[in-house]
């Protein structure tokens, strides 16, 4: 942290000395950047987030000298100040539509944001959709949404709200920026996000793409595999230990298989692999609609620390929720397992209860 702030600082010190935009110097950066095409009085060259969040790189990056700095301090800034990503922590946000609730997605981001994590998964169901006529303008309500958070990378997964027609495939693509199926690194985690959107189940493609992808990052340490239905659900339930995707995960390595789509929160064990139903943030809660039963809105913020991986499971705070903290271990496949000592000794105001 102190070395990124010194960065900072000599960011801010160069900022002083060079007022000029790339368009108006001549250096060997400006051309790098021009012949790539890049407006850096729009985005930071790097990371394409909005330059209002990166102005000190316009004048470093006019300078050849300074374009090295340039680079580590955009580095900096869009890996939340993290120097190191051996140690780094994300967020796992849930389904908002599903009968989206009022406000609730809204608060679920303005409470992740303020934790700054480096990036954010979503597990699906952005737009409620099912209809190709009213889903650009409910993927245009998304964006207008997400735009005060442009500066957290997003990896959305494909939920069944979301995908239902070839139109709302290009539509997803378009807005999210990502494909059905992917996967990234982000220091010594690998995530692979499949797609179930259609069916219940993970098709045999699906599972021949996540074969060969965990094959080809086999290195990677840490492993998470995302899809939006938790297809998994009733084979770990009966403890089978030979379903298709328990055996990938099993073969390759994989710690952690999360998923939206029940708005429930769960955690399951299977032969060394964790299994996660992810709570609502924002799609309607069912059944009971009780907090020690999984049914809450929230978001898990999840730290890395080298092989060390902590979930954190954060309900949202008053007036859709009431603040409270778990960690996922006290969480099993009924609900909440037991009550954390330290929350049953909490005062209803640490946790914003109503007085």
């Amino acid at each position: 942290m102190l070395a990124s702030m010194k960065v900072a600082a000599g960011l801010r010190t160069a900022a002083s000395r060079f007022d000029s935009s790339i368009e108006g110097s001549g250096g060997l950066a400006a051309n790098w950047v021009k012949a790539r095409g890049i407006n850096a009085k729009k985005s930071c060259f790097m990371c394409d987030r909005q330059k209002s969040a990166h102005a000190v790189i316009r004048d470093c990056v006019a300078c050849p000298r300074n374009l090295f700095i340039a680079v580590v301090a955009c580095a900096l800034l869009c890996s939340g100040f993290s120097a190191d990503r051996g140690v780094f922590r994300f967020a796992i946000l849930g389904d908002r539509t599903g009968e989206a609730q009022s406000g609730v997605y809204e608060q679920a981001w303005r409470e992740t944001a303020a934790e700054r994590p480096a990036f954010v998964v979503a597990t699906g169901d952005m737009i409620e959709g099912l209809n190709d006529a009213t889903a650009p303008a409910q993927w245009a309500e998304v964006e207008r949404l997400l735009r005060p958070y442009r500066g957290f990378p997003l990896y959305a997964v494909p939920g069944n709200h979301d995908i239902w027609s070839a139109e709302s495939e290009r539509l997803f693509e378009r807005h999210t920026g990502r494909p059905l199926r992917y996967s990234f690194d982000y220091g010594a985690a690998h995530f692979t996000i499949l797609d179930n959107s259609r069916t219940e189940e993970l098709s045999s493609g699906e599972l021949s793409f996540l074969e060969s992808d965990l094959k080809a990052h086999a290195a990677q340490p840490l492993k998470f595999v995302l899809s939006h239905r938790p297809s998994w659900l009733i084979d770990v339930a009966v403890r089978n230990p030979d379903f298709a995707l328990q055996r990938l995960a099993r073969q390759y390595g994989v710690q952690y298989v999360i998923a939206g789509h029940v708005h429930q929160l769960l955690r399951m064990e299977l032969g060394g692999v964790t299994y996660i139903s992810m709570p609502s943030s924002g799609g309607h809660l069912r059944a009971s609609g009780e907090y020690e039963d999984g049914w809450f809105f929230g978001h898990a913020l999840v730290e890395v620390s080298g092989a060390k991986v902590d979930f954190q499971i954060e309900e949202l705070k008053p007036p859709h929720g009431q603040g409270r903290v778990t960690r996922l271990a006290d969480w099993g496949m009924l609900g909440l397992a037991h009550r954390p000592a330290a929350q049953e000794r909490r005062p209803a105001t640490r946790v914003g209860a109503p007085s």
